[in-house]
């Protein structure tokens, strides 16, 4: 049975309860784009993690690439949010929201009247993504942002971090995994510009790391977090030759910077054999809170804990089928190991809140 992992934690200003994070997961809830009573029943629900990432939000209406994905670009969206972390806050969590844009990963169909599909460069994703209106559909090829349109999508994202503030949230963490936005100004396949956001190394690191700055200076760079997956093969993201080198640079600058977390993950890497060497690369330079997700179990999260390898480990899935996964874990209580694969995006409650817990007395004890 594991001992760190149910330590407290200090994430800057903030006392964690548990080294436990429920990673970011997407659900498509947020019919209109506006968060509902069903999405703050299910946050709450989960307010027993160390620290809880929401699932992707967009800080813009061109960053709406998914169906029913949420916003906080909006006085709505931001008054609608609050319900969320009112209810996490009095089931005594901890929650930051995560920035998503979603880039070239998008269909027109999928943004508002007006929006456009955006991406440093105008390189078009293979494969398909969900509408409502009509079902798979081939990614739009994004529009190539102009150098203005590449500041304008840096102050959407400072705004959005800002509203989350305003709306309640603990924090902030910058999406720069996945294939989304900022990775795709990361990797030269996505990003074939020829100006100061394009080209080597430094260049193509420069969205995030200024970004990073300027939300830092909006809130205060304990309050941000940034997600990376290195050689992560999402959403058509293909490998490269400096990949290792990117990121070790990155981690570095980062670490300057004095943001509050960096966040690991790769859905690709199971760390049976331990955490792959990019990410001890990355810790070398990276000397701050370390979150690490990737299909751990609890015993291989504890060992990374116990190590000082990581400060806090996510969980994604025994989230969702378990809302209660830290007292049944403390309590050594089975779990529901199954989850609705065919309920994960869909709209309306069934997949989202009805699961289960194991005894609510057991729980609350």
């Amino acid at each position: 049975m594991t001992r760190t992992a149910f330590t407290p934690y200090r994430l800057g200003n903030i006392s964690l309860e548990n080294r436990f994070t429920m990673a970011p997961m997407a659900r498509h809830r947020a019919i209109n784009n506006i968060p509902n009573d069903l999405m703050a029943a299910y946050y709450k629900q989960r307010a027993s993690a160390g620290l809880i990432i929401t699932e992707g939000v967009s800080p813009s209406p061109n960053g709406l690439g998914y169906p029913r994905m949420p916003g906080i670009y909006t006085n709505d969206q931001v008054n609608a949010w609050k319900k969320v972390t009112y209810g996490v806050r009095e089931a005594g969590g901890k929650i930051f929201m995560q920035l998503m844009h979603t880039g070239r990963i998008a269909h027109a169909l999928n943004l508002p009247q007006g929006a456009k599909v955006v991406a440093p460069s105008a390189v078009g994703a293979a494969g398909q993504i969900m509408t409502d209106q009509k079902g798979p559909q081939a990614y739009t090829v994004p529009h190539a942002m102009t150098a203005i349109e590449v500041q304008q999508v840096k102050y959407e994202y400072v705004r959005a971090a800002q509203n989350a503030i305003d709306a309640g949230f603990d924090g902030v963490e910058l999406h720069a995994a996945g294939g989304y936005l900022p990775e795709q100004f990361l990797s030269p396949h996505t990003n074939q510009r020829t100006d100061i956001y394009g080209g080597n190394i430094e260049n193509r690191s420069r969205f995030l790391l200024e970004l990073t700055q300027e939300i830092s200076d909006a809130i205060g760079a304990d309050k941000v977090g940034v997600r990376l997956s290195p050689h992560g093969t999402e959403n058509d993201m293909a490998p490269y030759a400096d990949v290792d080198e990117t990121y070790t640079y990155l981690a570095a600058r980062l670490n300057d910077l004095n943001i509050g977390y960096l966040h690991l993950a790769n859905v690709d890497i199971v760390p049976a054999g331990g955490p792959p060497s990019v990410w001890r690369m990355i810790r070398e330079q990276f000397k701050g809170t370390l979150i690490l997700a990737g299909g751990y179990t609890v015993f291989q999260a504890e060992e990374d804990l116990a190590s000082g390898f990581a400060d806090l480990v996510a969980f994604g899935k025994p989230f969702i089928s378990n809302p209660d996964l830290v007292p049944r874990l403390r309590k050594r209580l089975p779990l529901n190991i199954m989850v609705d694969a065919r309920t994960l995006y869909t709209p309306g409650a069934k997949g989202l809140i009805d699961y289960p817990v194991f005894d609510q007395e057991l729980v609350n004890a």
